[in-house]
């Protein structure tokens, strides 16, 4: 028996909804990681007082890099140069890395695998925003090489 349509949040106004939803997606099934992204939205509402796309747009906003590193090569030696990231790359980054910290946790449907780490994000914690961290720290590790950067 298929499951119940539930009112959906409006995600066709928001461009950022629709691209984290793209992101999830595996196999072109669009309407599991649309369904997927709901569920973690009702378990979000049901955990917090908060609005559950607050807690979203905090997540992102939390797990957003500012500084990455890149490979030059210089004289036959590879530096890791940082380097100021765009926007663009800042949000798909910041997708990327709140996705991935979803798939990596194991024995629990992937909604609520995606609704904790969306939580975790919101209030600075979990693998996403330790990712970003660890970014932030190999940046100030090489930031000698700065002048390097184009």
């Amino acid at each position: 028996m298929p499951k119940p349509i539930k009112p959906f949040i409006p995600s066709g106004s928001d461009p950022l909804i629709e691209k984290f939803i793209c992101s999830m997606m595996m196999q072109g099934k669009k309407s599991i990681a649309r369904g997927i992204f709901q569920d973690a939205m009702d378990i979000i509402k049901t955990r917090t007082k908060d609005s559950p796309l607050d807690i979203f747009s905090k997540a992102l906003l939390n797990v957003t890099p500012l500084v990455e590193v890149r490979p030059k090569r210089v004289g036959g030696a590879v530096y890791q140069v940082p380097v100021e990231v765009n926007p663009k790359r800042q949000q798909a980054l910041s997708i990327r890395w709140i996705i991935t910290a979803a798939r990596d946790r194991k024995g629990i449907p992937m909604a609520q695998r995606l609704a904790l780490e969306l939580l975790d994000a919101s209030s600075d914690q979990g693998a996403a925003v330790k990712k970003k961290q660890d970014v932030i720290k190999m940046a100030q590790a090489n930031k000698a090489f700065a002048h390097l950067a184009k």
